[in-house]
């Protein structure tokens, strides 16, 4: 297992803000100290504008750029955001050519991205990485991508980004109703959501996450890229669903059965378990 990271990212926060650099460093304590699970460590790479411009426009960039004033109540305009939120989409570009290279890899970075959209930063998200590492795998040669979503919220930015685009497909599954307000029902010809309701049985909701990867397998992809939200946890802060550990751990199987290229990035889970979650989803991706 490949892990990008940089503790450098938990150089941000402001009080009473749910997305912490504790969700980085603490987890960062608990996978150095366990012996389960084989690491390699690796450093963000650089990201070329033009990478970022794939998926986001000339005006949001420069907006980021400025950062003079906050973006909306949830995105403040941190000192050298714009900084935090490249090295973040840069190690987004690291783990997808680690598995184009063969190896199962995470991005362990902040801040997360699938909320920002193609022209709006929002909801914790300024650039999106998932969606930027998505389309330079189409331009350097993978024919089809798709995006897995198990984050408790919509990956509305990674829908509005991806929408239409050839050789993408973007499969989210997330409460509704919920933060954004959106991903009620398909979109498009390549955006297909599975909302659930809130408090959804565990059963139910694995259900639920089966029948998408069943769904998914049908688009071939040759590459999977997955927003690993962790917020769907019983007992996130954000939200008001089920899921424990072992679910977690399920859910990497299941990924890791499909056998296909696969790289995965972090997105929410705010709970003071995320490292006991995080750990669990890698172990069942590497097959421990």
């Amino acid at each position: 297992m490949i892990i990008i990271t940089d503790e450098a990212c938990a150089g941000y926060s402001r009080p009473a803000h749910p997305e912490k650099p504790a969700r980085i460093t603490r987890t960062l304590e608990k996978l150095r100290a366990q012996t389960e699970l084989p690491i390699t460590w690796a450093k963000p790479g650089s990201i070329e504008d033009g990478s970022i411009l794939r998926a986001h426009t000339a005006e949001l960039l420069a907006r980021l750029d400025a950062a003079s004033e906050n973006f909306d109540a949830d995105s403040p305009a941190y000192p050298d955001i714009a900084k935090f939120a490249r090295a973040s989409a840069g190690a987004a570009l690291e783990a997808m050519r680690a598995a184009r290279n063969g190896e199962n890899s995470f991005s362990l970075m902040r801040p997360p991205g699938h909320h920002a959209m193609r022209n709006r930063i929002m909801g914790f998200c300024y650039l999106n990485n998932i969606a930027i590492a998505a389309l330079e795998a189409l331009a350097t040669g993978t024919k089809r991508v798709v995006i897995f979503d198990f984050d408790v919220h919509h990956g509305n930015g990674t829908e509005d980004i991806l929408l239409n685009r050839d050789g993408a497909a973007f499969y989210s599954i997330h409460q509704y109703p919920a933060y954004p307000d959106t991903g009620r029902s398909n979109v498009g010809k390549n955006c297909f959501n599975y909302p659930v309701p809130p408090a959804l049985p565990r059963p139910d909701y694995r259900d639920v996450l089966s029948s998408a990867l069943d769904q998914l397998k049908q688009f071939k992809p040759t590459l999977i890229g997955v927003s690993a939200g962790f917020d769907a946890y019983a007992r996130d802060p954000l939200a008001q669903e089920t899921l424990e550990a072992e679910d977690f751990y399920w859910l990497g199987q299941k990924i890791r059965a499909l056998n296909i290229p696969t790289f995965s990035l972090l997105e929410g889970g705010y709970s003071r378990d995320l490292p006991d979650l995080i750990l669990a989803y890698l172990k069942g991706i590497d097959g421990k």
